[in-house]
């Protein structure tokens, strides 16, 4: 789904307009960005948790011609699904052609 769609569905949905969806859907994005820059963390009951989380700094053979390279440590955003949604998101999939990782 991308943002156009999201924002389609919530004016659907909450019988508004586009551009108010829109408005809706831009400040619940930056109310989570500002909430995981503050807090490092951010829940939402039923669907996750949103977290910094740390990447170690490593070497790495280039593929085009082999050299190491080295990447230095740094942070991202990380995202645990709560079980109801992992539930709901693999209902009648056939759970054996996902990766274990994934669910």
């Amino acid at each position: 789904m991308t943002k156009g769609e999201l924002v389609n569905s919530v004016a659907k949905a909450a019988n508004t307009t586009k551009k108010a969806a829109e408005e809706a859907v831009n400040a619940t994005f930056e109310s989570l960005a500002n909430a995981i820059k503050k807090e490092k963390r951010f829940q939402v009951a039923g669907c996750g948790t949103f977290s910094v989380r740390a990447r170690k700094s490593e070497n790495r053979e280039e593929s085009s011609n082999g050299a190491l390279i080295h990447i230095r440590a740094s942070r991202t955003v990380g995202f645990k699904p709560a079980p109801n949604l992992k539930k709901k998101s693999l209902e009648g999939k056939n759970c054996e052609s996902i990766p274990e990782q994934l669910y």
